[in-house]
């Protein structure tokens, strides 16, 4: 056991709004809603100022819209989240080399191979807490000098306590938790709070009358295990208590991501079969692009009745996170199983991971807007779309159902078609040759609208053009620097 809190574990808040109020004055201070826009879209990341009106992460767009009608709705620019953790996992990496990037905000570093480690081996625990809560504090005054950004951050002497530490410091904070104050830190809170703790297994645990962590580490690990099963039951035995030897691992390389359910009744009926499918999908998704990548094999997995286990996979021709196109194939997938009986375990995985390509991120989305595009031709309600470009920030919406990725403001049409007209999405970068830099504030009815700022300059102003105005480009995201 450790006895200095030599562990970190660093979790920027609130990242894809933070980065967008940083790269655009306007929205500074304002509410900042950053994920898919139409209709079936769903908020990957909510700004401080958006929660107070209850917008949450994971959260339905719709939702969000109608608790904060005002919020700026943006689409998610994955090319500047990477830039700005590239350099946060820079700043991390001159503290040690074990650096365990989890996504692309957040990561484990272990101090004690780093330059400090020896200094840290060689004081008393008191001196060496202090020093790791200098560090810390230099490191989250480090990026917030470099990058205008702040981080949470917790220290402690496992992973599993720097994580619920970085949690309690959040936003803008640094919580340590001394080697030997596990369970009294643990103890008071709900037994969600632990790793691998889900809803079935909360459940388990409410019947038995364990609501508290500490009521979970008062049980014996034969308890715990006729209750959970032997593997799951050791490791809530082990984290109740406080207890984690994992290393922390730099350089991973993750091969595939998944979720999966156990269900407390059988799943009989084909259709619910098929939405629960439809909500592990969208999980998957999430998860693949917190990771920043894109997969080109879906797995799915399906525990019977009998508890015969299955899996099906399928090998798209190209990387994908669109959820669209992997929720369609999992349920080809679903088609090769017998689903009759009663299914007690759905999983959905993919495979083949991808760094994720700006190309990814808008073709499904130019493909969805010419669809709606041509759905309101037929039924004449071509007019009803109206412009958005209030000086407030607020953003129009976006393609319908469309939550990623060719340029969307490159037109496509076959030899014998017009050239269709450009797509542009809220919150995209952009320039202008009269202008210069800006972002996509909205668009509608063949026109766009563009607030003319930059990360260091004053809100700027607001100009409409024609969505085909050749003077107007996509642009790549400008370099962040810290407010003045």
């Amino acid at each position: 056991m450790r006895t200095v809190p030599s562990i970190l574990h660093l979790d920027m808040d609130a990242f894809f709004a933070s980065v967008e109020q940083a790269a655009k004055p306007s929205l500074r201070g304002k509410p900042v809603i950053v994920g898919g826009l139409g209709g079936r879209g769903v908020v990957s990341t909510a700004s401080y100022e958006a929660r107070v009106f209850g917008v949450r992460s994971a959260m339905a767009t719709a939702v969000a819209r109608r608790l904060c009608p005002n919020g700026a709705y943006l689409w998610p620019r994955f090319a500047a989240y990477r830039e700005v953790s590239e350099q946060v996992m820079a700043m991390m990496r001159e503290l040690s080399p074990l650096v365990e990037q989890l996504s692309v905000d957040e990561a484990y570093v272990d101090l004690t191979a780093g330059p400090y480690g020896a200094a840290l081996g060689a004081v008393p625990p008191a001196e060496g807490a202090a020093l790791v809560e200098a560090i810390a504090q230099d490191l989250r005054a480090d990026i917030r000098a470099r990058t205008g950004l702040t981080a949470s951050i917790g220290a402690a002497g496992s992973k599993l306590m720097a994580k619920i530490a970085s949690e309690q410091a959040k936003p803008d904070g640094l919580v340590l938790v001394a080697p030997g104050q596990e369970r009294a830190v643990l103890g008071p809170m709900p037994v969600r709070a632990l790793p691998g703790v889900g809803p079935a297994t909360e459940q388990l645990l409410r019947r038995a009358g364990l609501l508290t962590v500490a009521e979970v580490a008062d049980q014996s690990e034969e308890e715990l295990v006729r209750l959970l099963g032997r593997a799951h039951g050791l490791g809530v035995s082990l984290m109740a208590r406080g207890l984690d030897d994992r290393a922390v691992v730099p350089d991973r390389d993750t091969k595939s991501v998944s979720v999966e359910d156990t269900y407390e009744v059988d799943l009989v009926d084909r259709d619910q079969i098929l939405y629960e499918l439809d909500k592990l999908t969208t999980r998957c998704v999430r998860r693949l692009r917190a990771a920043g990548r894109s997969g080109r094999t879906v797995v799915i997995k399906v525990r019977r009745f009998d508890f015969t286990t299955l899996t099906r996979s399928e090998t798209l021709r190209g990387p994908t996170d669109d959820e669209r196109v992997i929720a369609a194939t999992a349920r080809r997938l679903a088609d090769q199983v017998n689903l009759t009986g009663g299914i007690r375990l759905l999983g959905v995985g993919v495979a083949q991971l991808a760094e994720y390509t700006q190309e990814d991120l808008f073709a499904q989305a130019a493909a969805e807007a010419a669809l709606e595009e041509a759905a309101a031709d037929r039924a004449g309600e071509a007019g009803e779309a109206g412009e958005v470009g209030a000086a407030d920030g607020a953003a129009a919406p976006g393609p319908e159902g469309v939550d990623a990725g060719p340029d969307p403001a490159v037109p496509t049409a076959s030899a014998d078609q017009e050239p269709q007209p450009r797509i542009w999405l809220p919150g995209q970068d952009v320039t202008h040759g009269e202008y210069g830099p800006g972002w996509v504030q909205g668009s509608g009815v063949g026109r766009v609208t563009v607030r003319f700022e930059t990360p260091d300059s004053p809100p700027g102003r607001v100009r409409t053009f024609a969505v085909d105005d050749p003077a107007l480009s996509p642009a790549e995201p400008l370099p962040l620097h810290p407010p003045a």
